[in-house]
């Protein structure tokens, strides 16, 4: 009885497998290189863009603030000779004061451009699901997978959906200013 319940249960088993092959032969698989749609889509580098606007004049100001520092130290090599104890101990001391400032100030400032890359990329990532989304259903896909150990043939849809995201793209906006070179400073006398 036992062997007789065992080979119906096989033999059902197998017919739903077979019955399955049909649907399992028709099934449509994606793969999306999502990395390259996160470098190379124009949202990207719209955000890329504004991020280098946003903190453009910050950078500039540290920049300046470094060079200005080091006119000051090169100074002071210059004039150390002339000067004082008092007044090269007060000058070392204002120099040292300064680039603690100014290393509070880069590292505060590289903590702002992280936390807001780290905001702008979460959303790029949702913009970039849902188009993958909104293309596997326009285009009747079942699975979309984003990391293969091996893609054959059509199966790479990256270009198709990186099209459909030039083609979803807000227009261009004007190109971001090169950053100019930082004026020289004078050192005081």
């Amino acid at each position: 009885m036992k062997g007789l319940v065992k080979s119906v249960f096989v033999g059902s088993a197998a017919l739903i497998a077979l019955a399955a092959t049909p649907a399992w032969a028709e099934l449509k698989i994606g793969y999306v290189n999502f990395p390259q749609l996160a470098d190379e889509s124009p949202q990207a580098k719209a955000i890329n863009d504004a991020l280098r606007n946003e903190f453009l004049s910050r950078q500039r100001d540290l920049q300046n603030e470094d060079q200005a520092l080091k006119a000051r130290d090169a100074k002071l090599q210059k004039d150390a000779a002339t000067m004082s104890d008092d007044q090269r101990a007060r000058e070392e001391k204002a120099l040292r004061d300064g680039a603690r400032d100014l290393s509070r100030k880069q590292s505060e400032f590289q903590d702002d451009v992280n936390a807001r890359r780290n905001e702008e990329i979460s959303r790029l990532q949702r913009t970039l699901i849902e188009e993958v989304r909104a293309y596997g259903h326009a285009q009747n896909y079942d699975l979309i997978v984003t990391d293969a150990v091996y893609t054959q043939g059509g199966v790479d849809i990256t270009q198709a959906v990186l099209a459909q995201l030039k083609a979803h793209a807000p227009a261009a906006a004007a190109p971001a200013p090169a950053p100019a070179p930082a004026a020289p400073t004078k050192s005081p006398k």
